[in-house]
């Protein structure tokens, strides 16, 4: 039986967008550099300057850690995966070239490639997945041109949550010559991810979403094979070496990173790197718990509420992320009487993936999307399944 649990406080079901609450040693790690050392790494030879120094570069070793790279130079910090695509996309993509991506982008990937597209510097082939949001590698290989460059996918859809089966689609692009570029935006910290084993070139993450660290963390991964003088810095500024010259440094990571770095939000993101590695059972066992909180929304929802579509399958492994709607009211109804009735936080709209709404048939509108954390339990999901009944039957009117 259901029960009202609309006065239990807040539910966050908006961690695709951004993981919420977050671990409590994220936020003692940013209070401690915040409070105790505070200084620019790599500028000055003081303690505290060392000390900032030290975090910047245990963080490399934590992300070199997770995605299996071996030099941990090759781990670039930015503010999020977005300008990490935009690094990686504008920097290896020259006049002339072709580029492979799916129905499935985000905007982190489509806008960069489509304003390439518009300038005329690149000819864009963009493959059609299924209504699961799945990619046939097939696809992949039949669209390669003598003029393909680039390869760029997201390993997961921030939409339905499905995953994209990168190996297969590393092979294929390692096979004919092609970089490939992977968003793992929504899949660092979710699910297990071995650049080398995918064949992976270069890699996009985010910091804020399931690695737990604060919002302006994220970064660009090189392989360990791969020349990064391939790729064009897409900014220049002071580095901290080099200092006397007012050339671009041409190693790793000042190539790519000018300007100071957000150290309080990297003390955080190696906090939330460590929690999630250290877990019992690794990341496998925090992808295994999603994808049981994601089921057993779905067969909740279809079991007690008869206008619930969901447009995430049970079929499909996801990063725990669902998009569904209420037949018979507006997404943007429903999730004002979520959250303003029942305290319950969740994303409405297109999730900047207007092509993949397209894919799957909700443009314009959009649909509702639930992502669930490490931190959610079955009992909030049945709160979300009474609330939703309740406004489906007009409750809230």
């Amino acid at each position: 039986m259901l029960k009202d649990r609309s006065k239990s406080g807040v539910i966050y079901f908006d961690n695709a967008a951004t993981s919420f609450p977050k671990p409590e040693c994220v936020t003692e790690a940013v209070i401690h550099y915040m409070t105790k050392i505070g200084a620019n790494p790599g500028r000055s030879g003081h303690r505290m300057a060392i000390e900032a120094g030290q975090i910047v570069f245990k963080t490399r070793k934590s992300m070199t850690a997770l995605f299996k790279l071996k030099n941990p130079m090759r781990v670039i910090f930015t503010i999020n995966a977005t300008e990490a695509l935009n690094i990686a996309i504008k920097g290896v993509l020259q006049k002339g070239d072709h580029v492979i991506t799916s129905s499935m982008e985000h905007n982190s990937t489509i806008r960069p490639l489509h304003e390439l597209e518009r300038e005329k510097v690149i000819t864009l082939s963009i493959i059609q997945t299924d209504k699961t949001g799945i990619l046939n590698p097939d696809e992949i290989r039949k669209s390669i041109t003598i003029k393909t460059k680039v390869v760029v996918i997201n390993h997961a859809s921030n939409v339905l949550g499905s995953i994209q089966p990168i190996r297969e689609i590393g092979k294929i692009c390692k096979e004919n010559g092609v970089i490939f570029i992977v968003d793992c935006a929504q899949t660092a910290g979710v699910v297990p991810i071995d650049i080398n084993l995918n064949n992976i070139d270069i890699l996009a993450f985010a910091g804020h979403k399931g690695l737990y660290g604060p919002t302006g963390t994220g970064g660009m991964v090189i392989a360990d094979g791969f020349d990064f003088n391939k790729i064009k810095p897409l900014k220049y500024g002071g580095t901290g070496s080099l200092s006397d010259k007012i050339d671009q440094p041409n190693f790793l990571p000042d190539r790519f990173e000018s300007g100071t770095l957000n150290v309080a939000g990297l003390s955080g993101l190696l906090a939330g790197s460590e929690y999630i590695q250290n877990k019992t059972g690794g990341i496998e066992a925090i992808f295994s718990n999603k994808n049981k909180l994601l089921n057993y929304f779905i067969k909740q929802a279809e079991r007690n509420i008869q206008d619930f579509i969901s447009y995430s399958s049970l079929n499909v492994p996801s990063i725990g992320v669902v998009a569904f709607k209420l037949s018979n009211i507006s997404i943007s109804e429903t999730a004002q009487f979520l959250s303003d009735k029942y305290g319950i936080m969740c994303r409405q709209g297109l999730h900047c993936s207007p092509l993949a709404h397209q894919t799957i048939g909700t443009f314009p509108e959009g649909t509702l999307r639930f992502g669930f954390s490490i931190f959610n339990t079955k009992e909030e999901i049945d709160n979300s399944v009474y609330a939703l009944k309740s406004i489906s039957e007009g409750n809230e009117k």
